[in-house]
């Protein structure tokens, strides 16, 4: 437990001007909507806070299981992402798309709608400072957990193999229309330039992001996919029953083996 005083001297360590970002879109007035902010954060403190030195983070890998009676077993595997600076920081975002991002991708049509492997699948990736998670996730019965992790694994295989155009094209549209969406709604757009301000310390144009985007080719994403997949050890959570999970070593072993030494491992 902890004490109002120590909230308070959270707050007084954390929440300084130096620190924070307010920011306003729709019909404003600029003019005006200053003087408020002035006005109604004059209160916070303004000496820069002491920001402890922090060591750069480094994705390790690993395991981690907990097993509950649940009707279902929630299954995530994680490899080392790339960080929101990064050259491949949008091949990433494109390639998460590919594999796991909607009704069309490759996990969703061969997991679930083809072989009834899971309730839900998706794919995704979050860049930070110093690194980034690329992962996938999937909801399941325990009965299939012995067939939905090498088949998420020759998935993955394939992506480093083979990646079509139309996969890259249709993962385009479906980012930019969300970037030119999020344009209509007022508070999505004030929240996308405070977290540019605080990530880049700029606005990014919608067209330098467009230009990211139409750079991402099918060989950058191929080789990207080998990098992320096959490179770094990977990361296995799982909660729910488990009985029937693949051992994390079995992973790594089928993720430098042909597709079916994973399957003879728990067959």
């Amino acid at each position: 437990s902890f004490s109002s005083d120590q909230i308070r001297a959270y707050l007084s360590r954390n929440y300084t001007t130096d620190r924070m970002f307010v920011v306003a879109a729709g019909k404003v007035d600029h003019d005006a909507f200053v003087k408020q902010v002035e006005q109604r954060f004059a209160s916070l403190p303004t000496t820069p806070s002491a920001t402890p030195v922090m060591d750069a983070a480094h994705y390790t890998g690993g395991e981690s299981r907990e097993e509950r009676d649940l009707m279902d077993t929630q299954v995530l595997l994680g490899f080392e992402g790339k960080a929101y600076h990064m050259r491949d920081f949008y091949c990433s975002q494109i390639l998460a798309n590919i594999l796991g991002g909607g009704m069309s991708s490759r996990l969703f049509q061969e997991v679930r709608e083809i072989r009834g492997l899971c309730y839900s699948v998706y794919a995704f990736h979050w860049g930070f400072s110093d690194t980034g998670i690329f992962g996938i996730h999937a909801a399941t019965g325990g009965e299939n957990l012995p067939e939905l992790v090498p088949v998420i694994i020759d998935e993955l295989r394939k992506a480093s193999d083979h990646i079509d155009q139309q996969e890259i094209e249709r993962s385009r549209a479906q980012i930019r229309a969300q970037l030119l969406m999020g344009q209509e709604s007022p508070a999505a757009r004030a929240g996308q330039i405070a977290r540019q301000m605080m990530l880049y310390g700029r606005t990014i144009p919608n067209q330098e992001m467009m230009e990211r985007l139409a750079g991402i080719t099918t060989d950058r994403l191929t080789d990207l996919a080998g990098r992320l997949f096959f490179d770094t050890v990977p990361t296995l959570s799982a909660i729910g029953p488990m009985d029937h999970l693949v051992p994390l070593d079995d992973i790594k072993g089928a993720l430098t083996t042909q597709p079916a030494g994973i399957r003879k491992a728990v067959g």
